[in-house]
Order: C-alpha cells, then structure tokens, then sequence
C-alpha cells in the first residue's frame, strides 16, 4: 500500500547557501575596492549621482516589500526617511559615535514609527490607508518644522559627512540580502497571499494585520537608513527634502519597475535618479522630457519594466520542451 504521508520539503541546500554568502561577500569587498581604488579618480559629478542612486535603491526596496508583496497602498515614506534622517543626525551631533551608527538608529527609529502607524492604520486597506499614511508624512513634516532642538524649517546643519559610495552601497547589499531572503521565506509567502486575497487568508486563521505590520516595519527601517545616509551627505538637512512630493517620486519608481517584482523598482530607481541629470544639456526642456518618458512607459509597458519578474528570471534556462510521443 502506498505511503500516504505528506511528502516532506525539499532539504536546504548548504552549499548552495555558502555560495550566496560567499558571493556577497566578494561583492562587499568589490565594493570598498571600487571606493578605495576608482572613486578617488572619479568625476566627482558622476559619484554623486551613483551615490543618490544608491540612496533611492534603499528607500525603493522598502517600499516595494510593502507595496508590490503585500498590497498596501503608502504615501508617507517620505515620513520615515525624516525620522531615520533626523535621529542619525541628532545622534551624531550628540554622542560622539561613528555616523554609521547614527544610521543605524535612525533606520530603527523609522521602524519604530513604522509600528506606531501600522499598528492602527493597517486594518485599513486601499485609499483609507493611502490617505492615513499621507497624513502622517504631513504630521512629521509638521512637527519638524516646529521643533527648535531639530532646527525647525531651517533644518540641521554641521554635520559629519560620513557618506561614501562604499557605505552607500554596503548598505544597499545589507539591505538586498536581508528583503531577499524575507521574502524567500515563510514569511515572504504570507506577504504575497495578502496581496493576492486576504480575506482567503484570514478565513485560514493567519493574522493578516500582523503581516502587513511586518512588512510595513521592515519597509520603513530601510526607507530611514536611507535618510540616514542622506543627512551625512551633505552635512545638512531640511524638512523640505521629505515634503509629499518625494513620497510620490518614491512610489512612481515603484510601480514604474513593476509590483511584485524587487528588481525591477530597483531598476526603475537607477533609471529616475539618473534620467534628469542625463537630460540636464537640453535643461529647458528636460522636464517635459522627463514627463513624456513617465506617461509612454505607462502606456507601453502599463505592468512596469519588468512586471512581476525579475532580473534574474531572464537568465534562467526554460526546460526543453517534451517530445510528443510517437
């Protein structure tokens, strides 16, 4: 009689792990290789804009966990990037400690206003949740402004600048790594099934809010590691670098790579960094270039750059197809 018994999953491939790690590995010493050896001779005009890209890479991948896996429709990461921004700086200026450790608290102290707003926000879906979440960008953006320790609408300035193409862009591998296997997980499933029908999930018994809260959490300290970065970029920052607007740029890099897919925002947000410096010689024009560009990608490829792929599914070999028998 056969074996009735549910087949057992596949074993995890240990060598197959090895190599991840040790390839990740290889790529944060090229890394600092590059920084060491070819920024120095670089154009400083071109590092500069590698390392906006790198800072946009890091706020996108938040937003693409919370937006493209889990569904949830956000329009205040701009918000979490001030409270990473503001909390590195605070921290710098005050605790004497290296300024990547600043950056490091203010990517938790976005996750801990990451909780505080999808706590009571999350049973929210759709447009309630957009409009919530709008608001709270609004509310920091306030509060900011009239608070004399953060500088108020005149911001903080005299800070270290700490941020390098090689500290960009070891965070931007941290945080790839670290999305990457989130959503190769259990974890990354429950994200999806969210997305697809919650309402299924919930029948289930799985606690829906309580994966989107994750999600949103994770997207958040992420978005403020990036304004981490960018406060000890230029030893200055301002309330109005996080106004709505930046959300918007945000998301439109998003959903122009395509949801569901963690590439292709990543992708997109390399392309939108770049673009407007790309299009600076025709200066009077270039952003009504910029413009039509947004509006053809939408129609041609209304699913985004890469849809729900990712880079890498292109480089995968298809199965040969079966031969029909004779």
């Amino acid at each position: 009689m056969a074996d009735a018994s549910p087949p057992r999953p596949a074993p995890i491939s240990l060598r197959g792990t090895l190599l991840g790690y040790l390839a990740f590995a290889v790529a944060i010493a090229a890394v600092w290789g590059i920084d060491v050896y070819a920024v120095p001779w670089t154009d400083p005009y071109l590092t500069d804009i590698v390392i906006r890209i790198g800072m946009a890479l890091l706020a996108v991948m938040g937003l693409a966990l919370v937006l493209g896996f889990t569904g949830q429709f956000s329009l205040g990461h701009a918000g979490f990037m001030a409270v990473g921004a503001y909390a590195a700086a605070m921290m710098s200026l005050h605790s004497g400690l290296h300024p990547m450790i600043g950056v490091l608290v203010g990517g938790f102290a976005a996750a801990v206003a990451g909780v505080v707003v999808g706590l009571p926000s999350l049973r929210l879906t759709g447009d309630y949740l957009a409009v919530v979440t709008l608001g709270f960008n609004g509310i920091i953006i306030v509060l900011i402004q009239n608070a004399p320790v953060l500088g108020g609408a005149a911001g903080l300035t005299g800070l270290p600048v700490a941020t390098t193409f090689g500290w960009t862009f070891t965070w931007v591998l941290l945080g790839g790594l670290f999305i990457r296997n989130l959503l190769t997980s259990a974890h990354g499933r429950v994200f999806e099934a969210v997305r697809d029908n919650e309402i299924a999930l919930r029948s289930l018994g799985v606690d829906t809010t309580r994966a989107k809260v994750v999600a949103f959490v994770v997207g958040a300290f992420w978005a403020g590691i990036a304004g981490g970065l960018l406060a000890h970029y230029r030893a200055s920052i301002f309330p109005s670098q996080f106004q709505f607007d930046r959300s918007i740029e945000i998301l439109a890099m998003v959903v122009l790579g395509g949801t569901g897919s963690l590439s292709g925002p990543l992708l997109s947000a390399a392309v939108l960094t770049a673009l407007p410096e790309v299009l600076r010689p025709v200066a009077e024009y270039r952003m009504v270039i910029y413009s039509l560009l947004l509006i053809g990608m939408m129609i041609l490829r209304p699913k985004g750059l890469l849809g729900g792929k990712e880079i890498s599914d292109f480089f995968r070999r298809r199965p040969a197809a079966k031969k029909e028998a004779a």
